[in-house]
């Protein structure tokens, strides 16, 4: 019998005991917060809040309770979370996706880990007073809050392995990909993979100094880039490399240096130190997309190991962040908060990444045998969200067969290739008291 979804239940059990066992680093009040016996105490409170899903908080309440007569009301359960730091889901999302052992690589033998930085917009219930994530496009016209969600993502193990949340009005992709990059403690052969958001020297100075490799793509040749400034071909496509010699000197001896490259005061450069130069070494690929594109990529993985076509590939699995975030908002339930203040959607934001990687972790164990069937299958990940969402609230021993069987039933037909133009509309907050049934 398989145990393995049993074994991730209880090691995020026991790290959430763990956390109970010190409470002043996760309260706001350590001397009062958790410290009288309540129907919600801190570790029902984290597991209620990982497993919620799109209900109103009651019906969530009833649900994760067993509907029972007994079920703390919606007032007790606000009480009881604004007591939590949302700093405690953050360090519970970094404990817990550090205990998954199953490490998959890309192309095993070369055991590359491969990590993708990505970025996306929440909608948050609208609130004129916060006015850092308050938007409002024309005077007069009604408003949105947004926040601004920036993951590091583990593609060949479908896990988020880091995440910070930032106000919408102070978004910063290239602050908080550095950030995530310098506290990451994954070693090895790792390379990041990342669009044009992250085009940036600095980016790839942290990344060389944390002695991992990337694959970024960048403006193309004809815009104002970092290719603007170096000596290319003006072939369709090409892969050449390129040393840069980064200074904020103006000196004519500096110019006349070759690969000379002067930053502007307001780009940030963390590696400057005592030296008022930092040679970096570039490696330019152009690739050819279809019949009139093209996409220009800047790495430093080794031309003998990686060919252009390799490269291609490798840039293409990207588009695995930009699947998690479908399923993390509408599966797992990502764009249904139950709260107005911004630290209680902060605590969401983090649970729901959880429960996100939760599942994944079950998932990944799950074996899917059926042979006859025209196409390769996959595990149906919004049936299997729901059935890890019951087994995580599950008071009960649920057999671990029951969930892998449950699981493996439900699967769907994997057809690649398959191209959609993204449709984009304006959305807003669902009401608290109209929600999916």
């Amino acid at each position: 019998m398989n145990e393995h979804p049993n074994i991730v239940k209880e090691t995020l059990m026991t790290i959430i005991n763990k956390m109970s066992e010190s409470l002043e680093l996760y309260v706001k009040n350590p001397s009062k917060d958790f410290t009288r016996n309540r129907k919600l105490p801190f570790g029902d409170m984290v597991k209620l809040l990982i497993s919620m899903g799109g209900n109103s908080i009651y019906k969530e309440l009833l649900e994760s309770q067993g509907y029972n007569a007994e079920t703390a009301t919606t007032s007790a359960f606000v009480q009881q979370r604004d007591k939590i730091l949302p700093t405690a889901f953050e360090f519970l999302l970094n404990e817990f996706t550090k205990t998954h052992q199953d490490i998959k690589t890309h192309r095993g033998y070369r055991l590359y880990r491969l990590l993708v930085a990505d970025g996306s917009d929440l909608h948050s219930p609208t609130n004129p007073f916060d006015t850092d994530t308050f938007f409002q496009n024309h005077p007069g016209e009604k408003g949105y809050n947004l926040l601004h969600l920036n993951a590091m993502y583990d593609l060949c193990n479908r896990l988020y392995v880091d995440a910070i949340v930032q106000p919408g009005r102070f978004e910063n992709e290239y602050k908080a990909f550095v950030e995530m990059t310098k506290r990451s403690d994954i070693s090895g052969k790792v390379i990041v993979i990342a669009d044009r958001n992250y085009e940036s020297f600095n980016n790839f100075a942290h990344i060389e100094n944390k002695n991992w490799n990337y694959l970024i793509r960048v403006k193309d040749l004809d815009s104002n880039g970092i290719l603007s400034s170096m000596p290319l071909p003006q072939d369709d496509e090409f892969d050449v490399t390129v040393t840069r010699v980064l200074t904020r000197v103006q000196t004519n001896v500096a110019k006349a240096m070759p690969g000379y490259h002067r930053l502007a005061k307001k780009s940030s450069f963390d590696f400057f130190g005592e030296s008022e130069f930092f040679t970096i070494s570039l490696r330019v690929v152009r690739i050819k997309i279809d019949e009139n594109s093209y996409e220009t990529l800047i790495t430093n993985l080794d031309c003998s190991e990686f060919n252009p076509q390799e490269l291609k590939e490798l840039y293409r699995m990207r588009w695995g962040i930009e699947t998690s975030f479908r399923e993390l908002k509408y599966a797992v339930g990502l764009n249904n908060f139950h709260a107005k203040k911004k630290e209680y959607i902060v605590q969401e934001i983090y649970s729901r990444i959880i429960m996100y990687n939760f599942a994944e972790m079950i998932i990944s164990h799950i074996i899917i045998s059926k042979p006859k069937l025209k196409h390769a299958c996959k595990v149906n990940f919004t049936v299997a969200i729901h059935i890890c969402r019951h087994f995580l609230r599950s008071f009960a021993n649920v057999l671990s067969s029951d969930v892998d069987a449950l699981i493996s039933k439900n699967i769907l037909p994997v057809r690649p290739n398959r191209k959609y133009k993204r449709k984009v509309k304006y959305r807003s907050a669902v009401s608290f008291i109209y929600r999916v049934a």
